[in-house]
């Protein structure tokens, strides 16, 4: 049995930083593990401009500190009015990593998301000729498609139609949940990958409703029939290099969560890497872990390999019931539970 595991330094390549009070006291969780991390840009307002994102950045810079060794890869939020010349200067001058698209009214702060794929033709065209990767939140809005389906039905009814137009086009499809999903993204011949939460792989939907309402399991996508779990997990853990580490940690304070509305979204960040190696552990696949949580999604964005380590022991950690204070406590995930694995 392995009890000790070291890899490279991981990168994140999906997480929500928030703004704030709150990024102040979430950032660190994230520095502190990762090299590199894809922001997402669903703050209010939404980062739209190169001048947006230049000041997030040093935003995020000041809350994590001058010495973290932490690169936080900055994102544009796609509306049905982006304008490509001002992408593709952003890209050019290393601000703009990705494009983030938003189904307008798909999740959090995404009121002002895209209402019509056909209104982004230019903006993709441009994606494609540059080669600046598309981050997409997989799932439908029509509120007539059940939401366990809404993933499914946007791979049928808009990612296909799209990576034909759009053969070249490098497509990344956020937090998977299905096996349609997994299947499509392995089985595409096209530049698609995926990133998988640790949230996705240890719930089936079960978890939302385990001896009554569960708000700290709820997030979009929403956690899905164990089946599909299963066909996520698989996938995570095969080793191809289509999946990658993408943690989607998006904090909310106790009392939006636990509200007559909650919010969707489970802050995973402080114990992100604990918990996808239960996963990998617990499926014999530890020597796949490092290609998951380090190499694959640089490769895909073709980034270099981080320096420096991370070393896992085994080991029991407690998950905290609370992290933060005053304004800004949030439930971790899987708080109260004992963890296998601590970072050394």
């Amino acid at each position: 049995m392995t009890d000790r595991l070291t890899i490279r330094r991981p990168d994140d390549w999906h997480v929500h930083l928030r703004d704030g009070a709150m990024l102040n006291a979430v950032a660190r969780h994230t520095a502190r593990r990762f090299g590199r991390a894809i922001v997402m840009p669903n703050l209010t307002p939404p980062v739209t401009t190169i001048a947006a994102a230049t000041a997030y950045r040093a935003r995020i810079m000041t809350a994590v500190g001058g010495n973290s060794g932490f690169t936080p890869l900055m994102t544009c939020y796609l509306t049905d009015d982006s304008d490509p010349a001002e992408i593709a200067r952003g890209h050019a001058e290393g601000v703009f990593t990705a494009c983030k698209l938003y189904p307008a009214h798909a999740t959090t702060n995404s009121a002002h998301g895209v209402t019509d794929i056909d209104a982004l033709t230019g903006v993709l065209e441009t994606l494609q000729r540059i080669g600046m990767p598309l981050l997409i939140h997989g799932e439908v809005t029509d509120r007539s498609i059940d939401i366990f389906d809404r993933e499914a039905v946007f791979v049928e009814r808009t990612l296909a139609p799209l990576t034909r137009d759009y053969p070249a086009l490098k497509i990344v499809l956020e937090h998977i949940t299905t096996a349609e999903a997994a299947a499509f993204v392995a089985e595409a011949a096209h530049p698609i990958a995926a990133t998988i939460t640790p949230q996705h792989l240890l719930l089936n939907r079960n978890a939302l409703f385990d001896g009554g309402l569960r708000p700290h399991a709820y997030c979009l996508p929403v956690v899905k029939r164990e089946a599909h779990r299963l066909a996520v997990r698989r996938a995570a853990t095969s080793g191809s290099e289509r999946f990658f580490l993408g943690t989607d940690s998006a904090p909310h304070v106790v009392g939006a969560k636990e509200s007559g509305c909650g919010c969707a979204g489970i802050f995973n960040a402080p114990f992100a890497l604990e918990t996808y190696l239960r996963a990998f552990d617990e499926d014999d696949a530890l020597d796949r872990f490092e290609g998951f949580a380090s190499e694959h999604g640089a490769r895909f964005y073709g980034l270099p390999l981080n320096e420096g380590t991370v070393t896992l022991v085994r080991d029991a950690v407690v998950v905290p019931g609370v992290i933060g204070e005053g304004g800004t406590e949030v439930v971790p995930f899987l708080a109260g539970e004992t963890l296998g694995w601590r970072v050394e």
